[in-house]
């Protein structure tokens, strides 16, 4: 009988949201050796997560590595993800910069010392090989709310659904059961949005505050954020996004914010939504919340499945 194939084998892109996690952006250095030393990360990845995580299996330690277009070349891996490209600075009403990196590392559980020690031996491998663009150690506010007050995450996906949205398909088969993902750094001026009435707050967002019950579509202002952030196919079906967004900040320092990290199984749909936001749909009926709020980062990555990581090491190709 024939030997049937296997799915490919994700990272766990689809994990539940944490209550700790730290976001790191890296550039790889320039020269083989650098390289290496990332091959042979993408390599010793589960064995650090087994090995930092056997402690306590209720942490739910987990590591996502994605890369970037151009250390995918850099790599010469063969065929490239479709969608894979640098960032694309979006010009509208507010600036969405792009901002260098390479490598992304998603190191999430539910005690941030699990997160703490995995980064710190991930570094450890990478040492001299790469060169740091960003750390962001968010943590759960409350009742998964952001810290200008409203609940986050509440139209992910769940079920079925979320792999449909997040994972690579027959689309782009030879990636199938990979991801992108998009990160983007946001810092809220909440002496600005704290002088704005809750009720207009509202409007900006598009549901209540303290209840999180979205607004009925008729009462939503054109403007609103889930309102821009809501798009469609040709056929009017919604397509959705697994966002896995965290607070951070240091009060002493006055600094408040949002990190903003989305997943999706094409970079389109997350593209569409910070244009709408950052332009307006139509121009210039932009995203009120950039207002108080201003993004400092911008990056995009591939997710590859365990595979791709696996040839990645061994410095195969990959062939279409």
């Amino acid at each position: 009988m024939p030997v049937e194939s296997q799915p490919a084998e994700s990272q766990p892109v689809e994990g539940a949201l944490t209550s700790a996690a730290i976001f790191i952006t890296l550039t790889v250095n320039e020269g083989s050796d650098s390289l290496q030393k990332l091959r042979d990360l993408c390599g010793d990845l589960p064995s650090l997560i087994r090995a930092v995580g056997f402690r306590s299996a209720e942490a739910g330690l987990t590591c996502i590595i994605g890369l970037g277009a151009d250390l995918w070349h850099r790599l010469d891996a063969g065929a490239t993800p479709a969608g894979l490209h640098p960032f694309r600075e979006i010009r509208g009403h507010r600036l969405a910069p792009s901002t260098p990196g390479d490598v992304l590392l998603h190191i999430r559980a539910s005690r941030p010392d699990y997160c703490f020690e995995l980064a710190t031996q991930i570094m450890a491998r990478l040492d001299g090989a790469v060169t740091l663009q960003d750390e962001t150690q968010g943590f759960k506010f409350f009742d998964n709310r952001d810290l200008i007050g409203f609940v986050d995450g509440t139209e992910n996906p769940t079920g079925p659904a979320l792999g449909k949205a997040v994972l690579i398909g027959d689309e782009d088969a030879v990636f199938a059961g990979g991801s992108y993902v998009i990160t983007q750094k946001y810092l809220h001026d909440m002496t600005a949005w704290n002088a704005i009435p809750i009720e207009q707050q509202e409007r900006i967002i598009g549901r209540h505050k303290l209840s999180d019950i979205e607004f009925p579509d008729d009462q939503k202002a054109s403007y609103a954020h889930n309102v821009l952030t809501s798009i469609e196919d040709n056929d009017g079906n919604e397509l959705k996004i697994l966002r896995d967004n965290m607070p951070f900040g240091s009060p002493a320092k006055g600094e408040f914010g949002t990190y903003f990290i989305g997943y999706a199984r094409e970079p389109g749909r997350i593209e569409r939504m910070l244009n709408n936001m950052f332009v307006g749909d139509p121009p210039g009926n932009y995203d009120r919340l950039l207002d108080v709020s201003h993004v400092t980062t911008g990056c995009l990555f591939f997710v590859p499945t365990a595979d791709m990581l696996a040839a990645i090491t061994d410095g195969r190709k990959v062939t279409g």
